[in-house]
């Protein structure tokens, strides 16, 4: 069974190794914006490029890439910030390759696998009946969870959850509650004796960064993709009667959708940042917004302190994005629709 796949792809950088311009011809991407495919300078700019036997490319003149990298890894960064790129190629303010697979887990009520690049990771959500509680008798739960296993990154061990993972569930709660994504008050089916719970679990398969983003990329296109059986409390005995035939899907209020920042050197800001990007920063910062441009929540676990026209900064990046990953979720859910 082939499961469809949408993809959104950043130009790919032809970097010319001699002091010649790089060609760029614009193309359309599935997000609907123009592109173009060449090297991240100006349009007439100059660059000179050198490369290490490995092939590796770094600008500027002194030791090879490999060795600055391993020794002064901060340093080596600088060279390309400096001409606003970084050493994969990308521009400061460009995403890596996006793409989204929805209804692969058919254990599932609902699923998504995203990738940021060689950041994967997978959400399964898993519908259950229950009680609720006196003083939420008309509302249901939805209780996410994130796992970092082993397997995704050698930074992680096996065991109990570590802080990076209770971080991350802990976000996911927070967008959850504050963007008002689903309404409890939908998970209810009868007042104060049955509700739905929602239990998402998010796994990181590869871990290279941005966790956030993905994580709550792949909750939204799993919601979107679940459909819950028709279920009616029989007046004759009382006991739930669910009917799986019957199916409907969620109503989702918001879309809301995370983009982060990672900041270099207290000042520079650069989007969708890797793992050794991570690393490096000064500081990181994610941005949630939704479809209505509404700021859902702002995430900055320390370091570096931004001024106010660097966040503004971020939240108007922030609500562009948001309304690429939208159209990338819906042409998706669109395309496996019955005709």
């Amino acid at each position: 069974m082939r499961f469809p796949v949408a993809v959104v792809s950043p130009w790919k950088p032809a970097v010319s190794w001699s002091r010649r311009r790089v060609s760029a011809a614009p193309v359309e991407l599935s997000s609907g914006r123009l592109e173009l495919h060449g090297h991240a300078r100006a349009p007439g700019c100059w660059l000179r490029f050198e490369t290490s036997r490995t092939g590796e490319m770094w600008p500027g003149e002194g030791a090879s890439g490999g060795e600055l990298r391993t020794v002064e890894p901060l340093e080596y960064y600088r060279r390309f910030l400096k001409e606003n790129c970084r050493p994969d190629g990308r521009e400061l303010g460009e995403f890596r390759t996006t793409t989204v697979n929805i209804g692969s887990i058919t254990t599932a009520d609902g699923s998504a696998l995203v990738k940021f690049g060689n950041t994967t990771v997978i959400c399964g959500v898993k519908a259950e009946l229950a009680t609720p509680t006196e003083d939420s008798a008309n509302k249901g739960y939805i209780v996410p969870n994130v796992e970092l296993p082993s397997l995704c990154s050698p930074r992680f061990r096996s065991g109990p959850p570590g802080e990076e993972a209770q971080a991350a569930s802990q976000f996911i709660a927070d967008v959850i509650e504050n963007s008002q994504i689903i309404e409890k008050e939908d998970l209810c089916i009868a007042n104060g004796k049955l509700v739905w719970v929602l239990y998402c679990d998010i796994i990181c398969m590869d871990y290279d960064g941005n966790l956030l983003d993905a994580s709550a990329f792949a909750l939204l296109a799993a919601l979107k993709n679940v459909q819950l059986p028709s279920v009616i409390i029989s007046e004759e005995t009382g006991l739930s009667e669910v009917n799986f035939k019957q199916k409907n899907p969620l109503m989702i209020r918001k879309h809301p959708v995370a983009t982060s920042f990672a900041i270099f050197d207290d000042t520079l800001l650069i989007v969708d940042p890797n793992a050794e990007e991570e690393d490096l920063a000064t500081g990181t910062v994610t941005v949630v917004t939704d479809e209505e441009d509404r700021l859902c929540s702002v995430h900055k676990p320390g370091g570096s302190p931004l001024t106010g026209a660097k966040l503004q900064d971020c939240i108007t990046r922030a609500i562009t994005r948001q309304r690429e990953v939208k159209k990338l979720i819906d042409k998706v859910i669109n395309s496996i629709k019955p005709k």
